[in-house]
């Protein structure tokens, strides 16, 4: 059944380049297919699609105010003022690491990927295009430091969750993280730097250009970096993402009341629904500009909804569970374990596409294996973020990787190849199993009482 649901959306989406939410209806409808035959009622069918979508409906709330944001945040100028900001401030020759620095560190602070994506990261993609880098480029190097940023931020949600699930320590769990996330993001900086390096010849007519645009059509100020200063208040504060997010577009609303007067309504309804419609006259600008509002969103809204029934269905019936279970009793070794559970946080992101959901399953299904095979607790929260966590944003359909596709503009398979933190972090946790480097394992104690549990 599993590998059925892998060739279907797969096919449909690498081979005929289909929108996910297509291939993921029809996979939907086969499985409700498959447990009709099986003999389950249709109560059991629908308390499945519930019980999957009620656990995504603060995330959805969450993308459709970061839709908002997004918004209102050009209509103030804050967006526009981060580019201007950022040509004067941001080596060109350097600009690709530049951009990977930026939001890893930044990221850490504020402990959301998502909203770095969502705010700097379309300030530096913007920048990018005016450049004339590569926007897949652009893209996987604004992804890969902001999901740095998200795993090793003790504000992340993931992180503490991958903690909470191995149930360790959050800090001791991000110390154990920096063994294959620090080599990760190193390997990643350099290949940036190789890959990314522009020479001295970027075109600088471009970037004066959009600058005059830019200071021609929009208020750019010192005050724009007002509502930035209220992200990292709000994540000091352990403030909630709701609550961060509907402060922001309060705030940057009354920035446009203050900056233009005489905004109608009207106006304002309509960045925070359609968002912000870009009129400079220049192409490209009105391009990179002419984004947001509450209707962006509606397409990674659908296919989260679809994949989280699917999760939802897949979870009822165990499908994923039964497969995990013969496995775990197989593994024998250090490496063998940490692989396998790599494997099925992969596996779950391409089936279910939710990155909580890649963390807890593989969580549960190994836990007791890792303490069987002498790993202690920080071993396995490492390995469930990186083969958890970082992967779901290559996913096309995925909730994280729909997310950024729809945000910057740039398909998931086109930024996949250089989303280097990402594909770098499980290779890495790998060759950790087997060679042992960094690999937390049980005192000897501990371990003996662990083998006498399973024993009994």
């Amino acid at each position: 059944m599993l590998a059925v649901m892998l060739v279907i959306l797969g096919v449909g989406v690498i081979k005929f380049g289909l929108s996910p939410q297509t291939p993921v209806l029809v996979v939907i409808g086969l499985l409700v297919l498959w447990a009709k035959l099986r003999g389950s009622s249709w109560d059991d069918i629908s308390d499945g699609i519930v019980s999957g979508v009620k656990n995504g409906i603060i995330p959805i709330f969450i993308f459709i105010l970061i839709g908002t944001l997004i918004g209102t945040w050009i209509a103030a100028g804050i967006i526009p003022s981060m580019m201007v900001a950022g040509f004067h401030m941001i080596s060109v020759r350097w600009f690709i690491p530049s951009v990977f620095l930026v939001c890893a560190l930044i990221g850490t602070s504020i402990g959301s990927a998502f909203t770095i994506i969502s705010t700097i990261g379309i300030a530096l993609f913007g920048m990018g295009q005016t450049l004339g880098m590569n926007p897949a480029l652009v893209a996987g190097a604004i992804i890969s430091g902001a999901i740095f940023g998200d795993k090793t931020s003790p504000l992340s949600d993931s992180t503490n969750l991958a903690a909470a699930i191995a149930e360790d320590d959050l800090f001791a769990h991000i110390k154990n993280l920096m063994w294959t996330t620090i080599p990760a993001f190193i390997i990643s900086l350099v290949l940036y730097a190789i890959i990314g390096n522009s020479g001295t010849n970027a075109g600088m007519g471009k970037i004066n250009t959009t600058l005059n645009v830019l200071n021609s059509n929009f208020v750019i100020s010192w005050w724009a970096i007002l509502p930035i200063a209220l992200l990292f208040i709000c994540a000091i504060m352990k403030i909630p993402a709701i609550a961060t997010l509907i402060l922001n577009v309060t705030v940057t609303v009354g920035m446009i009341f203050i900056e233009k007067p005489n905004t109608p309504v009207k106006d304002i309804a309509g960045f925070i629904e359609n968002g912000f419609v870009s009129k400079t006259g220049n192409a490209s600008v009105d391009a990179l500009l002419t984004r947001g509002g509450i209707t962006s969103m509606m397409g990674t809204v659908s296919l989260i909804f679809l994949t989280l029934s699917l999760g939802g269905l897949l979870m009822k019936f165990d499908v994923i569970q039964t497969a995990m279970a013969p496995l775990a009793e197989r593994l024998k070794t250090p490496g063998s374990v940490v692989t396998a559970t790599i494997l099925s946080g992969i596996g779950v992101n391409i089936f279910v596409g939710e990155q909580y959901l890649s963390v807890i399953l593989p969580g549960k299904a190994f836990k007791t294996t890792f303490n069987k095979r002498g790993l202690d607790n920080l071993a396995l929260s490492r390995v469930l973020e990186d083969g958890g966590t970082v992967i779901n944003y290559l996913i096309p359909w995925g909730v994280a990787g729909a997310f950024a596709a729809n945000t910057l503009g740039v398909p998931t398979l086109s930024f996949l190849p250089f989303c280097f933190f990402s594909l770098l972090s499980p290779i890495l946790s790998i060759i950790s199993g087997f060679t042992g480097i960094g690999l937390r394992k049980l005192p000897e104690t501990d371990k003996a009482s662990s083998d006498k549990v399973v024993t009994a």
